[in-house]
Formats: C-alpha cells, structure tokens, sequence
C-alpha cells in the first residue's frame, strides 16, 4: 500500500512549487505532439501536390535527347571489283516538346476533382484533430477519477483496520465471536485487493496519458467548467450537419467522384496535340519540326468503356457514404446527447446516495457500539458509503466525457473552438505554394521555407 501512497503523492500532490497541469495543458501538448496529426498533414501535402500535377498536365513537356550512333557497314570498290568497310560515328542533340491544345476540358476536371480532394483531406485533417483532442480529454479525467479511485480503495483500508482493531477488542471483552473478527479480516484483504486493482488502473491510465500527450501526467488540476453546450439537440443536430468534418469529407468526396465521372466519359472524344522539334548534328546541320495532330481512340480492347462504368460505380458509392455519414454523425450527437442526460442524472442521484450512506454508516457505528448491530453491518454500511462515492467520480467522469464527446459529434472539439490559444496548423500555406507546380521561383523558396518550418 505504501507504494500506492507513493504513486498518488507524485501524481496528485507533487510539490507545492510544480505548477498543477490543466486540461487545457493536455490538450496542448496532445495537438503539438501528436504523430497522428503529423500524418494525415504530410497526407495532406501529398493530395495538394495532385493539384500540381493536375495543373502540370496543361503545360508543354519538353524533353533533351542526345544520340550517338555507329555505323559499320561493307561498301563496293567504286573502282572495280570487291568491297571495303566503312565504319561511321554520328551524333545529334535534339530538344521535343508537345503540348496538349485541347482534350475536351479532362484536364480541367481533374484540376476540379483533385482540388475537390484536397478540400476532403482537409476535413480528414480537422476529423483526426477532433480524435486526438477527445484521446487528450479522456486520458486527463481517466488519470484524474483513478486517483481519486486509489484514494477512496486507500481510505477504506484505513477505515476497515480501524474496524478490525475495534472487533479485536470488543473479542477481547467477550462482546463479540470470533467470527465477527474473521470478517473484519476478509474484508481488509479485500480492499487491499482492490487498492492494488486501482493501482493497476492508474498505472494504465498513466500510460495512456503519455501516449496521448507525449509525457506523464504530474500533477493534474481539477477540470474547468464545462464548455457550453446548444439550447437542444435539434440545434446540435443542425450544427453537426454543417460542421462535422465527416460529413463535409464526404461531400468534397462526392464532388471528386463526379468530376472524374465526367472526366472519364471524356476520353473517348480525343485529344488535339501540337508538337516542336529542334535538333543539330555533328555536321552543325539543324533541322525543326512543327505539327498539330489529333488522336482519338478507336479501340481499346473495352479498357475506356470499363473506366467510365467504374467512375459511375465510385461516384454512386460517394453519395450512399455521403448519405451514410450524415446518418452516423446525427446519430452520433443523439447518443452523446442522452450520455449528458444520463450522467447527469447519476451525479444527482450519486450525490442523495452520499449522503443516505453517510448518514446510514454513521447510525450503525453508533448502534454497533451499544451492541445493537453487528461487525458485519457497520462493513456493509462503510462497503455501501464507499460505492456511492466511487459512483459519484465514475458519473462525473462520464457526464465530462460525453460533453466533449457532443462537442465532437458537433465538429467543434478544435483547437480553434476551444480557444486553446496556440497557433494552429495552416493547409493553405503549402497549397498555396505548391498548386500552381511551381519549379525555383520565388515561389519554390517559399515553398522550401515552409516545408522547413514543418520540420519536427
């Protein structure tokens, strides 16, 4: 137990001059070290540069080409019979470039579709955001009710060894059986079971505070006042319709997948190309070509027709997620909804039972002293006491969670909406850089700034 001890002194009151850590410090540290975050931005960056390759595609390729060749070859005597070899090396620098003229606007859908994309990313990037701030939000109040847990099991050691001495003596007068000592004794050993059982839960708790916010927890401070909270859950519903990141993915997802539908049903209608060719050989002899031509294609082997049924396929399939996410989200704030109710009402309830036990526990004690009751009722009393007040931190443990857990389903549970006062990550700092396929200007030095600052 004297570790038990140890482990709460270090985590719930370290020294006076260690500045407590609030939520709001968790949640901090939990947004800034988050791999999780770091992730999906670097997946972010990845969709942006579909942009710029989108962007590339309307652009003239031009491409160098150095050739040598050699030639060996039997030649006939130009002055009578029998042959000669004749051996020659020839080189020749060439520049290519083509240059899509027109295709029917594909380019332009995939520049939309790819854009759409980022757009969905984005909101990704916000969903894991919400994940990583509610992980934070858990870990504090699951360290915080396994210390109070651990204090109550520790307590009620105290108290039940007090009891066991008391039954001890009154053995010793003769006011007692040794059966009522026996069950005195059960029950410490039971509730030394259950401090070493909290014990574990803080341990664990412990950990999973560190995995979600990079360290341990030292010294926790109680919560704030709640965040508030919409008038009803109709208007909660209506905020998670606009809000919530899943849904919002969703709907840039659908908007990709009608793009490239279109895009797709496309192909088949050609491409217009112009072409320039600059080339000189060792001779110093240049040659330059120019040409226009236009390409359609006839026959594929069913290849095109195949990816326009498949781009219908996935297109149909992002309006029933669509559809589907906004069922699970509202659903979402509906279940969170009734968790607030649900734990409120245990709080209320566990605060009445507090006070019954309390009082019940007290009046046995008195009866147990005059003979009226015995040691085993003033166990069950104190075992009564003792479950009211560990219902009342579990209930106010769960009424914390489930208000970030509505703030979640509302797509509220931000950085930005919690005015955590920290800067925040900014998308459209490397899309911008980097959207119009930028090669070294100065838009590549921004971009090379900005990915510096990424740096971890």
């Amino acid at each position: 137990m004297a570790a038990g001890i140890a482990l709460v002194a270090g985590l719930g009151m370290a020294a006076p001059q260690a500045a407590a850590q609030t939520l709001t410090d968790t949640l901090i540290a939990a947004y800034r070290t988050s791999n999780l975050i770091g992730q999906n931005r670097a997946v972010l960056r990845a969709a942006d540069e579909d942009v710029a390759q989108a962007v590339s595609a309307l652009r003239p390729v031009v491409n160098f080409v150095a050739r040598a060749e050699g030639v060996s070859a039997e030649q006939s005597l130009p002055s009578g019979p029998g042959t000669t070899r004749v051996e020659n090396l020839t080189a020749q620098l060439a520049l290519s470039a083509e240059l899509t003229v027109f295709d029917f606007g594909r380019n332009r859908l995939a520049i939309g579709a790819a854009e759409a994309q980022v757009l969905a990313t984005r909101a990704a990037l916000v969903g894991v955001e919400q994940q990583v701030l509610f992980n934070a939000v858990a870990a504090f109040m699951d360290v915080r009710a396994a210390i109070s847990r651990l204090e109550l099991r520790e307590a009620n050691v105290r108290l039940i060894g007090q009891e066991l001495q008391a039954a001890r003596d009154r053995f010793e007068v003769g006011e007692i059986t040794r059966t009522d000592v026996s069950i005195a004794e059960a029950r410490l050993a039971g509730a030394r079971s259950q401090v070493a059982a909290a014990q574990g839960d803080l341990a664990v708790a412990r950990e999973a505070y560190r995995a979600a916010t990079g360290d341990y927890p030292v010294r926790l401070a109680p919560p704030p006042a709640l965040p508030a909270l919409p008038a009803s859950l109709e208007a909660a519903q209506g905020v998670a319709r606009d809000r919530h990141p899943a849904i919002r993915r969703a709907q840039f997802e659908v908007t990709a997948a009608d793009l490239n539908a279109e895009r797709t049903a496309a192909i088949g209608r050609g491409t217009v190309s112009g072409t320039l060719n600059l080339s000189i050989d060792d001779d110093r002899r240049d040659r330059s070509s120019v040409g226009l031509s236009y390409s359609r294609p006839v026959y594929t082997g069913g290849r095109n027709p195949s990816l326009s049924r498949q781009a219908i396929a996935q297109r149909d399939a992002a309006r029933s997620n669509l559809h589907q996410t906004a069922v699970e989200v509202i659903e979402q704030v509906g279940r969170s909804w009734s968790n607030i109710a649900v734990s409120r009402a245990q709080i209320q309830a566990s605060a009445s039972q507090i006070e019954a036990a309390q009082t019940a526990f007290e009046g046995i004690s008195q009866e147990a002293e005059l003979g009226a009751r015995t040691t085993l009722d003033v166990l069950n009393a104190e075992q009564e006491l003792l479950d009211a007040r560990v219902g009342r931190v579990d209930a106010e443990t769960a009424r914390t969670l489930a208000v970030y857990g509505l703030l979640s389903s509302m797509g509220l549970l931000t950085v930005e909406h919690l005015d955590l006062g920290i800067p925040v990550y900014d998308p459209e700092a490397y899309y911008n850089a980097v959207r119009n396929a930028p090669l070294r200007s100065p838009q590549g030095e921004q971009l090379d700034r900005i990915l510096q600052r990424m740096q971890p």
